[in-house]
């Protein structure tokens, strides 16, 4: 089962991962009254407009904007809250935007510049252990880092009779090129977020950018999670997220008589 990233934000946050704050709008009032809340608690000047739809490149395809007042919050929420958003991974006519998430903006000036990495949690399903695939390449397709520099790809797998141990955590941080207190930050953030994976139940953990602050924090800026189906029995609050308005009709109804059901493009074809 997938998630918004605003749901997979909070199931992040409980186990102590820094996220990039936020509050869901689904009309334009809603969304000046959250911008302006979200003002009064972190001191944000800038507001990020972000559509929650399952699937990724929301950027590319006019789903993410920066709003720098409370009359361009309006005006852009106004604009993606409706839209049918297309991007490379919805189908052709893309799925429409009901919600938005108002966000802080993190990307504030400092003594150093911003740096965004790739971080992922999920199972190697050749070794039957759990794995993070992390990269210094942060905000681009991990596909398209690994067709262009797989050298800048690495991977820690996970011995589940020991759990994520400290080394690695560190090894991690020091392969992403951080030192000092960034080093210290990146180190606590992968346990969290591995601690927050396992205690989930997830498949995939997704955080694309992790976000290195100009005053030295990690902060997950986006967050993509899927969570096992068959492991809900365990989570009934996250049974609750699932959003079947983002779900293929017939799959939806499919499950409901518990079978599987898989649309799949193609032409007609009679013998």
């Amino acid at each position: 089962m997938n998630v918004h990233e605003y749901q997979a934000k909070e199931i992040l946050a409980k186990s102590g991962v820094s996220v990039q704050r936020g509050i869901t709008a689904s009309n334009t009032d809603q969304a000046v009254r959250a911008a302006t809340k979200l003002t009064e608690d972190t001191g944000t000047k800038i507001h990020v407009i972000k559509a929650q739809v399952h699937a990724g490149g929301r950027g590319k395809g006019g789903g993410i904007k920066l709003a720098k007042s409370l009359e361009e919050v309006k005006s852009i929420s106004n604009k993606i809250i409706g839209m049918n958003l297309v991007t490379p991974q919805t189908p052709p006519e893309g799925k429409k935007v009901n919600l938005v998430l108002i966000a802080e903006d993190v990307y504030y000036p400092g003594k150093i510049d911003p740096e965004e990495f790739y971080v992922s949690v999920l199972l190697n399903r050749s070794t039957g252990r759990n794995m993070i695939l992390y990269s210094p390449e942060g905000g681009m397709d991990i596909e398209t880092v690994a067709e262009k520099t797989p050298h800048l790809i690495y991977t820690e797998e996970i011995d589940p009779n020991y759990g994520l141990l400290s080394f690695q955590a560190r090894n991690i941080a020091f392969n992403l090129g951080l030192s000092g207190i960034a080093f210290k930050e990146m180190t606590k953030f992968i346990v969290c977020l591995y601690n927050s994976y396992l205690k989930s139940d997830a498949t995939l953990f997704e955080i694309n950018p992790v976000l290195k602050t100009s005053d030295e924090k990690i902060i997950a800026v986006d967050a993509k999670m899927t969570l096992d189906d068959n492991a809900l029995f365990r989570h009934k609050d996250y049974a609750e997220l699932r959003d079947l308005s983002e779900e293929n009709p017939t799959e939806v109804e499919a499950s409901e008589v518990g079978l599987n059901y898989v649309a799949l493009d193609g032409n007609d074809f009679v013998v």
